[in-house]
């Protein structure tokens, strides 16, 4: 699987792939309600701008998934649309961005996951930390805060 590293031209693809995720693999675990909030970030100015803008990460040559680090310890998006899921595009993308940061003298990443990538998460090592309800668009989700040691993983 190719990955490459985000450009700043790449910004719409970004957003498609975003709310592709959402509407078609959200449905399973969130209301349509949810669903119809969470995926609008993907078109509201300003929400996804500065991660766009300032993070790092990695975009899958076919423009199926994505994944980006902002700040550097942090696991700020991750990403894939719902006809590429459970094909290793997102494990992909985390080792990458893992070994990433680790290059970049990261040793522990965190997150806040999402029910859909919790247990991906999970089974690559990441750890609950606490799990946290937060609004999008007056709309409650709960969410997981996750850590995870970087020299544990590649030691």
């Amino acid at each position: 699987m190719a990955l490459r590293p985000i450009a700043p031209e790449d910004q719409s693809l970004l957003r498609e792939i975003y709310a592709d995720a959402i509407e078609s693999q959200a449905p399973l675990l969130y209301s349509e309600e949810q669903v119809r909030a969470w995926a609008a970030l993907a078109w509201l100015p300003g929400v996804l701008d500065a991660t766009f803008r300032d993070g790092s990460g990695w975009l899958t040559t076919d423009g199926s998934a994505f994944a980006i680090r902002h700040p550097e310890d942090r696991l700020s998006l991750l990403y894939c649309r719902g006809r590429a899921s459970r094909r290793g595009y997102g494990s992909a993308l985390l080792n990458q961005i893992e070994a990433d940061a680790l290059a970049s003298g990261v040793l522990q990443l965190r997150t806040e996951a999402s029910q859909l990538s919790r247990s991906l998460l999970q089974r690559r090592g990441w750890v609950v930390e606490s799990p946290e309800t937060i609004l999008i668009g007056g709309v409650s989700f709960e969410r997981y805060r996750m850590v995870k040691l970087l020299r544990q993983a590649h030691s």
